[in-house]
């Protein structure tokens, strides 16, 4: 905080002593603190002559703006008291919004089925595999668990009745958490602005848009991130007015507060990463001017520095780890994310065949097995009795890559030699040695030839050939034990293997990609002529059945918690990247965002169907788009005025200062939430423009609040006062006016569609691409 706001809080101390200690730890903000002379410079009690100074005289910076002092003519004295009744009716008013038909209507809709089904798995403890951290998944469980529901609902399609299970706890903790967000934005508005105007502007444009009502009242995780990254934004925003009294208890409070919002922000979905760099960069710049501020040691720009690391970066990062801790210990169970992960991971889960199991340490001739590969999400060496289509390679029985478990991944192991019978204890692989691996279900073996891949061109077509284990010389593969010698042993879970095929020297490879649907969404297995080690050609035995062989235990084998923290990033980050769009399915795009251009049908099509669609108040999404456009003009303006040397009066001074800073912060958390979509390669979604939105929205009330307050400037009295209230008025007449038209799109809609005249939404298709 600059000088004189700090001297402003300062006299209201009681002890002079104080007020001179906080006096030397002020940032210097002016020009003309930093060329002082080297004379007044070593002056002794620097800091006892100081606090005669007037604070005016270095209330201008060099530019002649002021910085960081509030005008009270033009922003009216900023108190708790003060600020009570319109904070009051914002909450009211955005709890109303939300809960309001909460338990409508009751079935499953969009995304429901997916993160419904998640928080069952918390309450009955069994394992699953989902993209995005645990955080959001483990409230929605905790929810549905502390209001009665038992975890029994098997949220299979959008549609399904609830009927007599408790999901309005799941939904009503989202819709709470959801009502925040206009009570953050108002309150980190008024922290940025002082004006309760511009904070009831943006708080009025998150309470009355469509959209953000609609994402909040389901059981989803967009109102649990948003309300983790405006808590971290609304503490970020408080600690920065701390800045006059460092390491006091507030300061230390907003602090730990902004830590907490972060590593919550990351523990519901990774986009948490984007109002961390926000943060970041905010704590970044506020280092760099307390190291510009010559009252200030360098032990003291040590200890703030040290402060900023402990509160943003170990505390959420042990927040973080906990998070994931915790989800470990609850979801203990075997479930339907086993395969997903590698053979160590699965012996921790409690009914996986791998838990506490034993088997043949070493593999053997005549064993059944399951062939695992290394890539994360890499899936069981897999076939069935499905073949290639025509114009896929040779027309014969698909070989792939499956995530789970399946009868159909166990294969037979088998000598070079057809027939070999042994006798007696069975002979052990080892590495250097010929095999065949029959295919237990449809008695094929695994065989390659010249024939391309499906997806790899470049890479030859592996198939299932043959019958009874008849085939022919493509069916041989030489075994080779990563890191070892000729003449190694195979050890079940722990030897990396790779299979050569002999006729053509390629290795057996897992691309990764996922096969269309004549191959059942399955990973394509391939054959590959290149033949670096990488986790793609590397394989574990997993199940291995001989009962001639002595059994070991696998409890040895658990990975520790470092383990499997690394591997389940390294399963979300590839399970995140390979989110493609999938045949005839529609692709958001990022430029479709801002304009509302396209929603998202949560519930029903029909006009026979309970209809809820996710769409932006279009009033509202479309004020917001041209306020980001003004916001760029003004500053740009009052930049180029300030640069220029224009001579403002200190009114105009005060509104140029808001506008960049308070304006500038919120400019960059949209832009930062909103351009990194551009890059991303996966799949897009209109709700993840929402975050971004959030930021837009309280730029449009500093936007339109300076704008109106710099008109009234320009007026006579009774005139500015006219157009101030008139604009204000307006504004928030026409976000209510709007709201009314269009809130059946997020309470829902029967009978009609809106192209039908008796529609009650008749005539309000004001685009194409709008589907209600």
């Amino acid at each position: 905080m600059a000088k004189e706001e700090c001297v402003a809080q300062s006299n209201r101390s009681e002890e002079s002593s104080t007020l001179r200690h906080r006096r030397a730890n002020l940032k210097t903000e002016t020009q003309n603190s930093r060329t002082l002379s080297h004379n007044e410079m070593s002056k002794p009690n620097v800091e006892d002559s100081d606090d005669d100074t007037d604070p005016q005289d270095d209330s201008q910076s060099a530019n002649g703006t002021s910085r960081q002092s509030f005008n009270s003519e033009i922003y009216p004295p900023y108190t708790e008291t003060h600020s009570t009744v319109p904070l009051l009716v914002v909450l009211l008013l955005s709890f109303s919004t939300r809960l309001y038909k909460i338990t409508e209507p009751p079935h499953v809709c969009w995304d429901e089925t997916h993160f419904g089904k998640m928080g069952s798995h918390y309450i009955n403890r069994t394992f699953f595999f989902d993209v995005h951290p645990p955080l959001g998944k483990m409230l929605i469980g905790l929810a549905g668990y502390m209001t009665g529901y038992d975890g029994t609902f098997p949220f299979s399609k959008p549609g399904d009745k609830y009927e007599h299970h408790n999901y309005w706890g799941m939904r009503g903790v989202c819709a709470a958490l959801g009502a925040c967000l206009p009570v953050f934005a108002y309150l980190t508005v008024l922290e940025l602005s002082r004006s309760e105007t511009a904070a009831v502007m943006a708080a009025a444009m998150l309470v009355f848009d469509t959209g953000c009502i609609t994402l909040s009242q389901y059981i989803l995780l967009d109102p649990i991130l948003m309300f983790f990254i405006m808590g971290a934004v609304l503490s970020m925003a408080k600690f920065n007015q701390q800045r006059c009294r460092p390491f006091s208890s507030p300061w230390w409070m907003w602090l730990v507060l902004t830590g907490v919002n972060l590593a919550g922000a990351l523990g519901v979905k990774f986009v948490g990463l984007f109002v961390i760099l926000l943060v970041g960069l905010n704590t970044v710049w506020d280092l760099w001017r307390l190291l510009g501020d010559l009252h200030l040691s360098l032990v003291d720009v040590g200890k703030h520095l040290l402060a900023r690391v402990c509160g943003l970066i170990l505390l959420p990062l042990f927040l973080y780890i906990t998070i994931f801790a915790v989800h470990f210990v609850v979801l203990n169970k075997s479930g339907s994310g086993d395969g997903f992960f590698s053979s160590a991971f699965q012996s921790r889960l409690i009914g996986n065949n791998l838990h506490n199991a034993s088997m043949p340490e070493y593999l053997a001739y005549g064993s059944t097995i399951t062939v695992k590969n290394l890539r994360i999400a890499g899936g069981y060496l897999h076939s069935h009795w499905h073949l290639y289509p025509e114009g896929v390679g040779a027309k014969q029985q698909q070989v792939t890559a499956y995530l789970h478990k399946d009868y159909n991944n166990l294969w037979l192991l088998q000598r070079q030699e057809e027939g070999d019978a042994q006798s007696g204890s069975p002979d052990l692989v080892r590495d250097g040695d010929i095999i065949r691996l029959q295919h237990k279900e449809t008695t094929r073996n695994l065989h390659s030839h010249l024939h391309e891949a499906p997806l790899t061109k470049k890479h030859f077509q592996v198939t299932g050939y043959g019958i009874n284990g008849t085939g022919d010389p493509n069916d041989l593969w030489q075994v080779e034990v990563s890191g070892g010698r000729r003449g190694d042993l195979v050890k079940v879970l722990r030897s990396k293997v790779r299979f050569l095929h002999k006729a053509t020297g390629c290795v057996l490879y897992s691309s990764g990609k996922t096969l269309p649907k004549w191959g059942w969404e399955q990973v394509e297995v391939t054959c590959s002529p290149y033949l670096k080690e990488t986790p793609n050609s590397q394989w574990n035995i997993e199940d291995h059945i001989n009962p001639k062989l002595p059994n070991i235990s696998l409890s040895v084998l658990k990975p520790h918690f470092l383990e499997i923290l690394v591997e389940s990033h390294i399963v979300m980050i590839r399970g995140n990247s390979g989110l493609k769009p999938k045949d005839n399915e529609m692709n958001s795009k990022p430029w479709h965002w801002p304009l509302n251009y396209q929603g998202l049908r949560f519930s029903g099509v029909n006009e026979t169907e309970y209809r809820v669609y996710l769409l932006g108040n279009p009033v509202i999404w479309w004020l917001n788009l041209f306020c980001l456009g003004l916001y760029v003009t003004m500053v740009t303006l009052a930049s180029l005025a300030l640069q220029r040397g224009v001579s403002l009066d200190q009114k105009r001074q005060e509104l140029c200062r808001v506008l960049r800073e308070g304006g500038g912060l919120l400019f960059l958390g949209w832009l930062l939430h909103y351009a990194p979509f551009y890059t991303m390669g996966r799949i897009l979604y209109y709700h993840h423009y929402f975050p971004a939105m959030l930021f837009s929205s309280m730029l449009t009330g500093v936007t339109v609040d300076t704008l109106l307050r710099a008109a009234e400037l320009c007026l006579s009295s009774p005139s500015s006062l006219w157009l101030l209230r008139g604009g204000q008025v307006v504004l928030l007449g026409g976000v209510l006016y709007s709201f009314y038209l269009f809130h059946p799109l997020s309470y829902g809609m029967k009978g009609p569609l809106a192209h039908d005249p008796a529609s009650t939404m008749a005539g309000m298709k004001w685009m194409d691409s709008w589907e209600f």
